[in-house]
C-alpha cells in the first residue's frame, strides 16, 4: 500500500468530547470516524486491525476446535420472552415493530438464537460436545455512549457457545475457552489479567472477565501480588476478619444531637468506623412490583450492590431517597438502625455478625444506640456478603496483600448450565434413549472494544504504539525527499523486496515535508519506521526507528532487513 492511495485524514486536534487516550487517537489517526452518538465508521487502517484481530480469533477458535457461523442480527421477541430475557435485560436492547405490528430486537447478544439453532439441527449426545461462534456486530442503546468504542451502540463482537451433555463436559469445555482467550490476548500484545465475576443480564453460575490494565479503565479489579487470584470489584472477596471481642453489655440509648454521618458518629462517641452499623434502605425493582429493603454493613464498608441484586433476584436496585425512607420508616435517616425497624424485609452483612460492641441508629431523630451486639441484636434477616472489599483487606486465596488497578473487559466467559436450554427446550437423547437438557457456555470478545484497550495500554505523547500483531502496517518506509529520484528508486526497491519476503509494509511516498511524514508515523502507530534519505545514496544504509522503544539505528540495508524481520519474529 502507498500512503498517496491510502484514504487516510490525520488530524491535529483532539475532538472535543474526547474524554480518554483511545478516543481521541483513533479519531486523529484517522482510524474511525464518528457518524452519530455512540456510531463509528471504521476507516481502512482502523478496519485492517479489527481484521488482525479477527484473523487472530478465528485461527484460535477454529484450532481449538470450534465452528463458525453467522446469525441473524433482528431477533423476534417470542424468542426472548421464552428465555425470560425481553423484560429483565432493559433499556439497553433496542427493540422495534415491523410493518405488522410485530415486536422485534437488534441484537446485543445470541444466547437464544443459537439454541434455537442447535436445537433443531442436534438430537444425539453423539453430536456433542459442538463448540459455535460467530463475528458480528451488536447492538445495545447505551443511555450516555461515551469513550469512543469503549462504550458505543453499535461494536464488533466475537460470541460462541458451547453444548455439553454434562457439567464436566462443560468444565471442559470452559476451560478450552479459557486458555484460547488467553492465547489470543497474548497474540494481540496485551497485558491483562482474567478475573472471576459476575454474569450479569447473560446467566450462568460462573464467569471470568478478561481485563486489559490500563489507567483510565473503567473498571476496578482486585489482584494479588502472591498468588493468581483476580477478580473485579464487584465479586471480590477477601480472608474473613477477626474483630476483638467486646465485652457483652445492655444495650442503650444516647443523644446524638444533629450527629448523622458515620464519620460525625465516630467521632462524637469516640469509636471506630468498624464499630458501626451502617443501616441503608434500598429499592429493589422487580417485573411486576417494587419493593423497600434494609440492608446492614459495617460503618467503615459500601454496600457492593451487584452481590445485593443478586442476592435479591431484582431487575434493578438503587438507594431510596430521602422522602421514600422516612415515608416507610417513620425515622429520619441518619437515625436508622435495625433495632424494632418497621418490618421491612432485613439483609445482614456477615461481618455485621461479628460486632459485639457496636452502635447504630435508634430510630428516634438525634439518638443512637451503643453496646449493640451483631448475633444478639439484628433479629430476623437473610445473611451474606454484601459489602465491597477494600485495600486493607487480604487475599481470600492465600492471605497476601491485595492490589487495585484499572482495567478494561474486552473478553467473558460464562458457564451458563441450562439456563437457556431448559427455557428454550434444546435437548438431546442420551445412551438410553432419554431426553437431558444441553449444558452451555458461553463466550465472548469484544473486538473493536480490544482495539481501543489496545490503544489504551500502548501509546504516548506523540500517538499510538501498536503491538506488530495487530499494527495496521507493520513497516513504514519514509523517503524524505519525493523530488530526488535516486531516493525514490532506492524506497521502491526496498518497498519490493519486503513485500516478496510477505512483511507487512507501507510506503509514504506523498511530498509533504520529512517532519510531517515522522509525526503521521508516530500517531499512526507503525511498530517500524525506515527512513530513507542521502545516507541510502552515498553509504547504503538507512535509520531504522523502533516505535515502541524510541530506539534509531542506522544499519546496512542487508541488516536492516534482517532486523526488521527480527524484530517482527518473523
Amino acid at each position: 500500500m502507498r500512503v498517496s492511495k491510502l484514504l487516510n485524514k490525520t488530524l491535529k486536534e483532539a475532538p472535543a468530547e474526547a474524554e480518554i487516550p483511545s478516543h481521541s487517537l483513533l479519531i486523529r489517526s484517522g482510524m474511525i470516524r464518528k457518524l452519530s452518538g455512540g456510531i463509528y465508521s471504521y476507516l481502512p487502517l482502523g478496519w485492517r486491525v479489527l481484521q488482525k484481530i479477527s484473523n487472530i480469533i478465528r485461527e484460535e477458535m477454529n484450532n481449538s476446535g470450534c465452528q463458525e457461523l453467522m446469525m441473524p442480527i433482528i431477533q423476534p421477541a417470542e424468542l426472548w420472552k421464552e428465555s425470560g430475557r425481553w423484560y429483565v435485560y432493559g433499556d439497553e436492547l433496542i427493540r422495534f415493530k415491523d410493518r405488522h405490528n410485530r415486536d422485534y430486537c437488534l441484537s446485543p447478544t445470541h444466547e437464544e438464537v443459537i439454541t434455537t439453532i442447535v436445537k433443531k439441527e442436534t438430537s444425539s449426545y453423539k453430536e456433542l460436545p459442538l463448540n459455535l461462534y460467530q463475528i458480528q456486530n451488536k447492538y445495545r442503546d447505551e443511555r450516555r455512549p461515551r469513550f469512543g468504542l469503549m462504550r458505543s451502540r453499535e461494536f464488533l463482537m466475537k460470541d460462541g457457545y458451547s453444548f455439553d451433555k454434562d457439567n464436566e463436559g462443560l468444565d471442559n469445555s470452559y476451560n478450552d475457552m479459557y486458555s484460547a482467550y488467553s492465547r489470543i490476548f497474548d497474540r494481540c500484545g496485551l497485558s491483562y489479567r482474567a478475573v472471576d465475576a459476575d454474569s450479569g443480564a447473560i446467566g450462568g453460575s460462573s464467569s471470568h472477565e478478561f481485563m486489559v490494565l490500563a489507567n483510565s479503565g473503567e473498571a476496578l479489579i482486585v489482584y494479588c501480588d502472591d498468588c493468581e487470584y483476580a477478580s473485579n470489584i464487584e465479586s471480590a472477596t477477601h480472608k474473613a476478619v477477626t474483630y476483638k471481642m467486646g465485652e457483652l453489655q445492655s444495650i442503650e440509648k444516647v443523644a446524638t444531637p444533629n450527629v448523622k454521618t458515620i464519620e460525625e458518629v465516630a467521632t462524637f462517641l469516640d469509636v471506630k468506623k468498624e464499630n458501626l452499623i451502617k443501616t441503608l434502605i434500598y429499592k429493589a425493582t422487580y417485573k411486576d412490583n417494587e419493593q423497600l429493603i434494609c440492608v446492614l454493613v459495617r460503618g467503615h464498608r459500601d454496600v457492593n450492590e451487584i452481590k445485593l441484586l443478586n442476592q435479591l433476584g431484582a431487575l434493578d436496585i438503587a438507594l431510596a431517597d430521602d422522602e421514600a425512607v422516612k415515608k416507610a420508616t417513620g425515622v429520619e435517616p441518619g437515625f436508622l438502625g435495625p433495632i424494632n425497624l418497621v418490618n421491612l424485609p432485613l439483609y445482614i452483612d456477615e461481618e455485621v455478625l461479628s460486632v459485639e460492641d457496636g452502635v447504630t441508629g435508634a430510630n428516634e431523630k438525634d439518638f443512637h444506640i451503643i453496646h449493640v451486639n451483631g448475633k444478639r441484636d439484628m433479629g430476623q434477616g437473610t445473611v451474606g456478603d454484601y459489602h465491597l472489599i477494600s485495600e486493607d483487606d487480604t487475599c481470600p486465596v492465600c492471605g497476601g496483600k491485595i492490589h487495585f488497578a484499572r482495567g478494561t473487559e474486552v473478553g467473558q466467559v460464562f458457564k451458563l448450565g441450562t439456563k437457556y436450554s431448559e427455557a428454550l427446550d434444546c435437548t438431546y437423547l442420551d445412551e438410553n434413549g432419554k431426553a437431558q437438557l444441553m449444558v452451555m457456555g458461553c463466550y465472548g470478545i469484544g473486538v473493536s472494544r480490544t482495539m481501543a484497550a489496545s490503544v489504551e495500554q500502548n501509546h504516548d505523547e506523540y500517538g499510538i504504539i501498536w503491538p506488530v500483531a495487530i499494527a495496521p502496517y507493520q513497516v513504514i518506509l519514509v523517503p524524505v525527499n519525493m523530488k530526488d529520484d535516486t531516493v525514490v528508486a532506492f524506497a521502491e526497491d526496498l518497498y519490493a523486496t519486503l513485500k516478496e519476503k510477505q512483511i507487512d509494509v507501507i510506503l509514504d511516498d506523498t511530498t509533504e515535508r520529512a517532519g510531517v511524514k515522522f509525526a503521521n508515523a508516530d500517531l499512526i502507530g507503525y511498530p517500524i519506521r525506515v527512513t530513507i534519505g542521502k545516507k541510502a545514496l552515498y553509504e547504503s544504509t538507512v535509520d531504522l526507528k523502533v516505535r515502541a522503544t524510541g530506539e534509531v539505528m542506522s544499519l546496512g540495508l542487508e541488516e536492516a532487513i534482517g532486523t526488521i524481520e527480527s524484530l517482527l519474529k518473523l
